[in-house]
C-alpha cells in the first residue's frame, strides 16, 4: 500500500489503524499457512512478485525463498521496517518492502509483475475500485493477480472476530465501504470487470488459513487485545461504555469453541477466506 508522506497532508485512518499495534504479533501465528500458500501459487524462481498489504512478509519472504524478485507494499511503517529486518536476517538480497497505498501504487510501472499477491492486506484499502484497477495495471499481460479475503457471515475465527468488534465500536462514517465485501464474488468481479477483466478470467475458491502457537486460546485473544488494530479500538470503545469485560468472554468463547489443538494450552484455529485468481 504505497504512501508518500510528502503527499499526505492530513492523517490517514488506515494507516494509523494498522500501524496502531504490532500485527508482525498476530502473523506470527500464521507462518505456516503462508509458506502453504505460496506452494500452492506455483511462484517460480525469476518471477516478479508484488506482495500488497504484506504486513511483515508472511507470504512475501516465502515467495523470495523460492528465488522469485519481492517486493513487499503496505502502509504501516512499523510493518514495513519488520519486513525488512526478517528479510535482511534470512540473508534474501531479493526481497524489499516500502511504504506504499494499494489504491495509488504510483512509483510502480504499468505491467511490471509475473504475480500481484494480496493476502488479507489489500482488501483493507480504501477505493476498492481503485485497488482493482491499480493492481491490474501493475501486472503484466499473461500474469496473475491472487488474493485472499476473508468472507463476511462466515462462520470461522476471523470474521467473527470483525463481527464481534463492530458491535463494540461506534458506527463507521458515512460513505464507509466495508473491506469485508472483497469477501463476496459478486463485489470482487464488480470491480475488477470496472477494471477491464472479463468475468470468466476471474475465479474463486474456498481455502483455509490457521492460527496457531503454544499458547491458550485466551492467550492469543489477548494478542489479538493489544496488537491488532480493528480490534485494539473495539476494547477501547468497550471500556468506555463498561463493557470491556463482556467483550473479551465473548472472544474467549468463540476462540476457544474454534481451537481444534485437543489441548487447553495450544491453539490451532482455522479460518476460511475467498481466494480470488485473476488472470491478465
Amino acid at each position: 500500500m504505497v504512501q508518500s508522506t510528502d503527499l499526505v497532508q492530513q492523517v490517514n485512518p488506515n494507516k494509523q489503524l494498522w500501524e496502531k499495534g504490532d500485527f508482525t504479533q498476530i502473523a506470527a501465528t500464521m507462518r505456516e499457512s503462508g509458506e502453504a500458500l505460496v506452494a500452492k501459487l506455483g511462484i517460480k524462481a525469476g518471477m516478479k512478485v508484488l506482495d500488497l498489504g504484506c504486513g511483515d512478509g508472511t507470504t512475501a519472504i516465502p515467495a523470495a525463498m523460492v528465488g522469485a524478485e519481492v517486493l513487499g507494499v503496505d502502509i504501516a511503517s512499523n510493518l514495513v521496517k519488520a519486513g525488512n529486518q526478517r528479510a535482511n536476517k534470512a540473508g534474501l538480497t531479493n526481497c524489499f518492502f516500502q511504504e506504499g497505498d494499494a489504491s495509488n501504487l504510483f512509483e510502480l510501472r504499468d505491467a511490471s509483475f509475473d504475480r500481484v499477491v494480496s493476502i488479507f492486506g489489500a482488501m483493507f484499502a480504501p477505493k476498492p475500485m481503485d485497488v482493482a484497477k491499480e493492481m491490474v495495471r501493475v501486472t503484466r499481460k499473461g500474469g496473475k493477480i491472487v488474493m485472499g479475503n476473508w468472507i463476511p457471515g462466515d462462520p470461522t475465527l476471523v470474521a467473527q472476530i470483525l463481527k464481534i468488534s463492530s458491535a463494540y465500536t461506534p458506527a463507521p462514517p458515512e460513505g464507509f465501504v466495508s473491506p469485508m465485501l472483497w469477501g463476496v464474488e459478486s463485489h470482487v468481479t464488480e470491480r475488477f470487470g470496472n477494471a477491464g477483466i472479463a468475468k470468466e478470467n476471474i475465479s474463486f475458491s474456498r481455502e483455509t488459513f490457521n492460527f496457531s502457537g503454544a499458547f491458550s486460546p485466551a492467550q492469543l485473544v489477548d494478542r489479538f487485545k493489544t496488537y491488532y488494530g480493528p480490534t485494539m479500538n473495539a476494547f477501547e470503545s468497550a471500556a468506555k461504555n463498561g463493557k470491556e469485560a463482556a467483550l473479551q468472554a465473548e472472544l474467549e468463547t468463540l476462540f476457544n469453541s474454534q481451537n481444534q489443538s485437543g489441548l487447553a494450552s495450544t491453539t490451532f484455529i482455522p479460518a476460511t477466506f475467498l481466494l480470488v485468481t485473476v488472470k491478465v
